[in-house]
């Protein structure tokens, strides 16, 4: 494994970003009521931008899956609006990586956390995912 992660480092950092639409609301994914932001696409904005902040520097045939998340969702956020997120490598352990996430709209802090992504080999999970079926 120590190949695989020669390329990642703390620090690394990766950012995504929308802009707050009927689709992406509370009632739209079935998270509640209010037409805001809902938590569920927060969420989904946070590990986006942690895999941006490494996607790229792993070699072909490896990849990233999230297997822990621990986030706040404190402010609400009205459609229009952008919001982004911001994950950082704070630590490596192994084919764990651990990310600070921040997430944000054009007016305040609206979430935060942290993130674990752990390093895989995709065939090798492919094959366990098809081992997981019922056989015909």
């Amino acid at each position: 494994m120590p190949n695989v992660i020669e390329r990642l480092h703390t620090g690394l950092a990766g950012r995504a970003e929308i802009v707050v639409a009927e689709w992406h609301t509370a009632p739209h994914v079935g998270s509640g009521h209010v037409h805001v932001l809902a938590t569920p696409v927060m969420v989904n904005l946070m590990e986006a931008a942690a895999l941006q902040a490494v996607d790229g520097l792993l070699p072909a045939g490896f990849q990233t899956v999230g297997t822990r998340l621990d986030i706040r969702h404190f402010a609400a956020t009205p459609v229009g609006l952008r919001a982004s997120a911001r994950a950082e490598v704070v630590a490596i352990e192994g084919r764990t990586l651990t990310f600070r996430l921040e997430a944000s709209d054009e007016r305040e802090p609206i979430g935060d956390g942290t993130h674990e992504r752990i390093i895989i080999n995709v065939a090798r999970f492919d094959q366990r995912i098809q081992d997981k079926l019922p056989k015909p």
